[in-house]
């Protein structure tokens, strides 16, 4: 076996200009569609949650003290709870606008790939 053959073909492949299959494009497009609305709503949920922790601290009075503080706090854990439960609504109506800004590329693709086998 010839060792500096097989290493010269090793770093051609490296060099190699790679093809992009209609899969990978595929795979890439739908990501492309759904990875916005994923971010926003991991983003936006971790946002609410740590307003409803605050309000609820300030509401429990560990930070803070007096009835103040405990009005303040069941506002700011209100606020939280309203925005913990529009998150997955957001999230949805975000994904749908993906799809459709996509779907057609993406069918177009699919039916491609469907067609070749």
């Amino acid at each position: 076996m010839n060792t500096d053959k097989i290493y010269a073909e090793h770093i051609a492949n490296e060099y190699a200009q790679k093809n992009t299959t209609k899969v990978k494009q595929l795979k890439k497009l739908d990501k492309k569609a759904k990875l916005p609305a994923m971010i926003f709503a991991y983003t936006f949920g971790v946002v609410c949650a740590l307003i409803l922790g605050t309000g609820m601290c300030l509401a429990m009075k560990v930070i803070g003290s007096g009835v103040i503080a405990m009005v303040i706090g069941i506002v700011v854990g209100v606020i939280g709870i309203i925005g913990c439960s529009v998150n997955y609504i957001i999230y949805k109506k975000m994904r749908e606008n993906g799809k459709a800004k996509y779907g057609s590329d993406i069918m177009k693709l699919a039916k491609e790939i469907s067609d070749e086998e």
